[in-house]
C-alpha cells in the first residue's frame, strides 16, 4: 500500500509534470514524498506567492503542459492568491494544489482551515475538493484539462490532509490518460472568405496580435500572413517576440499613428481592454476582424464586423490562403516605417547620454544592447517606467522569450518566472529587468536562486522612487506634497551578495556594460544595481495614464 501523495504525484507526472513549487507545508507533504518516487523536482520558494508565480511562468514556456504550484492550508493558500490572479488576466494554465486541515474535522476550526474553494473560484477556471483518496486522480485529469482547454487558465484543486495521506493500492487505482484539449479547431470557410473579402479591400490595414496567438503557438503562422500581406504588425501581452523584432513587418513606434489612420484593424488574440481603450482606439469608421479561442471574447467592449473562433494560427494561415497575394499594403507599411525611423532619431540623444546620475534610457540602450548579442536569451520585465522603456528599446531575442506579469501589471514577478524560466531551459541566459520597488516584493527569491545553483541576472534601474507613481502625484498635487512614492537608494546588490549572489553597483554609465558582463560571468545568481536619474517634476519617461 502507499499513500494519496504517491498517487498525486504519478498523476503529475503522466501529464508531463516535470517540478511543482512550493513553499513547505505539512498539510502537503505527501506531495513531495510522491515526487521523490516520481523524479519530479521540489522547488522550494520563500513565499507562496513566488510559487504560483513561478507555476505561471513554467506554463508560458512550456506549452500545452501545466505549471503547478503546491500550498499548505490557510496562510499557504492565501500567499499564493496574488500569483493565481495574475495567471488569470494572463490566461495562464496552471495548476494549484491546496493543502486543507482534515475532512474528519471540516469545519470544526482545525489548523489553517478555511474555505479555500470559495475564495478561488472567482480568479479560476476551476475550483474544487477531492474527499476520496482514490478519486484524486479523476479530479486532477479534470483540473489540468479545464486549465488547459478554451482560453487557458488556472485551476485549484483542494485535498485534506487525511485524504492526501491515506492508505490507497497504486496496483488498482486508475491513473488517468492525458490528452492535449487545446483548442485545434478553424472558423467555417464561409467566415474566412468575409474576413478576407474586408482585409482585401483595406487601404490601411493593421494586426493588432496578443496573448491568445502565444498560446495559439500561431508565431509562425503570424509571420507567414505578414509575409504574404505586407501588413504592418504591432504585438503586445504574450505576442512579443511571436514575430521577431527585426521583420520587415514588425512596429512598435507607430501604434497611435497606424490606429489613427486604419481602415481595417486585425485583432489576433488582443482584448479590447484598456491597453486599447476599449476599443477607443479604433476609428469608428475602421473595420475589425477579430480571432480569438472563444466566441465570448468576439465583440467585447466593441462589435466586430468578423469573428473568427478558434486556434489562432490556424485562421491567420486560413486567411492567408483565401487571400491568395492578393493584398499588397507595403506602401502604407513605408509610411509607418518613416514614422518609426523619425521616432528612434528623437530617441537617440537620450539612449547615449553620458550624464550622471545615469539617464534611465542610457541604461535601457545598455541593456539592449546586451541582449542583442544572445538570440536565446529570455528577458523578464519586473517594474513600471524603467520596464516600460526598455521594452521600447530592447529587442526580443529572435528564438528567445520576452515575459512580464500582463494585464494585471503585478509586480514582484522577476524571480519567480525567471526560476521557472531558468529551471525549463538551464542552457539558456536569463536577465530581469527590475524597478527598484519591485524588487522589494519578491527579491528575497535570490536565496532560491542560489540554493538551486541558478545563474540568473537581475539589473535594478534605481531612482529610489516609485517613479511611475511618483512623477503623476507631483504633477497633480505638487512636487512639494509627494507621499509614499519615495524610496531609498538602497545597495540593493548587498542584500543579493548576502543571500549567496554576486552584486554589482554601478554609477558611471560607461561601468553600465562591463558590470552586466561580470555577472553573468560570476555563474552565480547576480544583481547589477544602476543608480540612475530621478525625475519628479513632468512626465519624462513616464507611461502613466
Amino acid at each position: 500500500m502507499s499513500h494519496g501523495g504517491r498517487l498525486a504525484a504519478k498523476v503529475l507526472k503522466a501529464a508531463g509534470v516535470e517540478c511543482v513549487f512550493t513553499l513547505s507545508g505539512g498539510h502537503v507533504m505527501g506531495i513531495y514524498d510522491g515526487c521523490i518516487d516520481e523524479g519530479i523536482r521540489v522547488v522550494d520558494v520563500r513565499h507562496e506567492q513566488a510559487a504560483t508565480h513561478a507555476a505561471d511562468a513554467w506554463a508560458r514556456l512550456n506549452p500545452g503542459r501545466v505549471g503547478v504550484a503546491v500550498l499548505t492550508a490557510g496562510p499557504g493558500v492565501t500567499d499564493g492568491v496574488t500569483g493565481v490572479a495574475n495567471a488569470w488576466r494572463a490566461n495562464s494554465p496552471i495548476l494549484v494544489i491546496g493543502g486543507q486541515g482534515p475532512f474528519e474535522n471540516l469545519r470544526r476550526g482545525s489548523l489553517q482551515e478555511m474555505d479555500h474553494v470559495s475564495l478561488m473560484r472567482p480568479i479560476t477556471k476551476w475550483a474544487d475538493a477531492c474527499y476520496s483518496t482514490a478519486r484524486i486522480g479523476e479530479y486532477m485529469e479534470t483540473a489540468i484539462r479545464t486549465a488547459l482547454s478554451g482560453v487557458p487558465g488556472p485551476a485549484f484543486l483542494e485535498i485534506p490532509m487525511d485524504v492526501l495521506h491515506a492508505p490507497v493500492d497504486l496496483d488498482t487505482v486508475a491513473i488517468p490518460r492525458f490528452r492535449d484539449p487545446r483548442v485545434a479547431s478553424t472558423a467555417p470557410a464561409a467566415i474566412v472568405d468575409e474576413a478576407a473579402a474586408i482585409v482585401s479591400g483595406a487601404e490601411r490595414p493593421m494586426v493588432m496580435a496578443g496573448t491568445a496567438l502565444k498560446w495559439s503557438e500561431g508565431g509562425p503562422a503570424l509571420r507567414r500572413f505578414a509575409e504574404a500581406t505586407k501588413i504592418p504588425v504591432f504585438t503586445n501581452g504574450m505576442a512579443r517576440g511571436q514575430l521577431p523584432m527585426s521583420h520587415p513587418q514588425f512596429f512598435n513606434r507607430s501604434r497611435r499613428d497606424a490606429l489613427a489612420r486604419a481602415d481595417v484593424v486585425i485583432l489576433a488574440g488582443t482584448p479590447l481592454d484598456f491597453r486599447m481603450k476599449y476599443g477607443g482606439s479604433i476609428p469608428s469608421d475602421a473595420k475589425i476582424v477579430q480571432l480569438d479561442l472563444d466566441e465570448s471574447l468576439i465583440g467585447q467592449n466593441r462589435a466586430a464586423d468578423v469573428g473568427l473562433v478558434g486556434n489562432l494560427g490556424a485562421n491567420l494561415d486560413a486567411m492567408t490562403d483565401a487571400l491568395a497575394g492578393g493584398v499588397d499594403a507595403s506602401g502604407h507599411a513605408s509610411e509607418l516605417r518613416a514614422i518609426e525611423d523619425e521616432a528612434e532619431a528623437a530617441l537617440a540623444a537620450q539612449l547615449n547620454s553620458d550624464e550622471t546620475p545615469i539617464d534611465p534610457q542610457r541604461l535601457c540602450r545598455e541593456i539592449a544592447d546586451f541582449v542583442a548579442t544572445d538570440d536565446r536569451m529570455i528577458v523578464i520585465g519586473d517594474g513600471g517606467d524603467i520596464v516600460a522603456q526598455a521594452s521600447k528599446v530592447l529587442k526580443v531575442p529572435e528564438h528567445g522569450t520576452w515575459m512580464d506579469p500582463g494585464p494585471l501589471g503585478t509586480l514582484g514577478v522577476g524571480m519567480p518566472f525567471a526560476i521557472a524560466a531558468q529551471l525549463s531551459h538551464p542552457d539558456a541566459r536569463v536577465l530581469i529587468v527590475y524597478g527598484d520597488g519591485s524588487f522589494g516584493l519578491n527579491g528575497f527569491e535570490f536565496d532560491t536562486a542560489a540554493r538551486f545553483g541558478l545563474p540568473i541576472v537581475g539589473i535594478v534601474g534605481n531612482d529610489a522612487a516609485w517613479g511611475q507613481m511618483m512623477r503623476p502625484q507631483a504633477m497633480i498635487y505638487g512636487s512639494d506634497r509627494l507621499v509614499a512614492t519615495e524610496l531609498a537608494t538602497t545597495r540593493y546588490d548587498l542584500v543579493v551578495e548576502a543571500l549567496g549572489g554576486h552584486g554589482e553597483h554601478v554609477t558611471e554609465p560607461g561601468d553600465i556594460r562591463p558590470a552586466i558582463e561580470r555577472a553573468f560571468a560570476s555563474g552565480r545568481p547576480a544583481l547589477v544595481n544602476v543608480e540612475m536619474r530621478k525625475d519628479v517634476d513632468g512626465m519624462k519617461g513616464s507611461t502613466y495614464v
